[in-house]
């Protein structure tokens, strides 16, 4: 089982750029150590920082001790952690990594059975709603450039962040690529924090509300489609009986019918009011992208 990243070992920073790795923690005392160090190995000029996340051990002395810069957030959730993160945090590429220490690695043993089919399963709703190709919507390790973080608005509290994190670069056309690297499982002594069934029924409704505000005409053009043929298939029996006898004999059944069309239009004139709100949402978060100066443009900045 592999899980879709960028290798931060086969990849270098152009010199003077400012590279900030982030490492949201929970609880991750067994693990976070080795985390800081792999990553001052292979990045030796980019910042750490390990945000602790109320963990009830010693995480962030641990962390302190291995050499990141260690802060707080009393917001409970991945989410609220990378919003911090995000606002807090200057540089010119991200590094996002979770503090378990199960990459660049390799064991079977690291997806449970769960895991892995919620994780296909999640995969291939979030293809059949947004049309992506992501092998992997659900992984913890992402690089960003600054244009990405500063553009990008997070709403989600807790693991969902994974894919609102997709969906912001598929709203947005952005640049994006995936690169195969190992995931292994969890060292002695460190617990996952993930609940196969409560956090990927979280996921599963974050990928349809997402859907909801980010392709409003698609989703209340099919829940007005919906109710219309409902509201026919009530319909065609009473007039059946109004043609061949002249009368209305259920009169409830009408009157269902008749709402029943009445919310479908408003279903549809919702989504072609949504959708209109919704491109002005987009253009707003690509003008916020585009105010951000490309990677290459700030080195270049800098060198003159």
């Amino acid at each position: 089982m592999k899980a879709i990243a960028v290798r931060v070992g086969d990849w270098q920073p152009h010199a003077g750029q400012r590279v900030a790795v982030l490492v949201p923690c929970f609880n991750e005392e067994a693990t976070i150590g080795n985390v800081v160090a792999d990553f001052r190995a292979a990045l030796p000029g980019a910042t750490i920082y390990v945000y602790d996340n109320n963990s009830a051990d010693r995480t962030g002395d641990v962390a302190r001790a291995a050499g990141a810069l260690v802060r707080r957030e009393r917001h409970q959730g991945k989410g609220n952690v990378v919003r911090r993160m995000f606002a807090d945090i200057d540089a010119d590429l991200y590094v996002l990594v979770d503090g378990d220490a199960t990459y660049d690695g390799q064991d079977e043993a690291a997806y449970r059975l769960g895991h892995r089919t919620g994780n296909r399963l999640l995969r291939g709703f979030f293809a059949l709603a947004f049309h992506a190709t992501f092998s992997d919507i659900l992984s913890g390790y992402r690089v960003f450039s600054r244009r990405f973080v500063k553009s990008f608005p997070v709403l989600s509290r807790g693991f969902e962040i994974e894919t609102e994190l997709c969906v912001h670069a598929l709203e947005l056309e952005l640049p994006v690529a995936e690169v195969p690297t190992p995931y292994y499982a969890r060292p002695q002594g460190s617990v996952s924090k993930l609940s196969t069934w409560r956090d990927g029924l979280q996921i599963l409704l974050t990928i349809v509300d997402l859907y909801r505000s980010e392709r409003p005409l698609a989703f209340f053009s099919a829940l007005g489609i919906a109710l219309a043929v409902v509201s026919v298939g009530l319909a065609v029996p009473i007039f059946v009986t109004y043609f061949e006898q002249g009368i209305v004999p259920r009169i409830p059944t009408a009157i269902l019918s008749t709402g029943l069309m009445l919310l479908a239009s408003l279903s549809i004139v919702a989504g072609l009011v949504l959708d209109t709100v919704t491109r002005g949402r987009r253009e707003a978060k690509l003008i916020a992208y585009l105010e951000q100066a490309a990677p290459g443009e700030q080195w270049d900045r800098r060198q003159g």
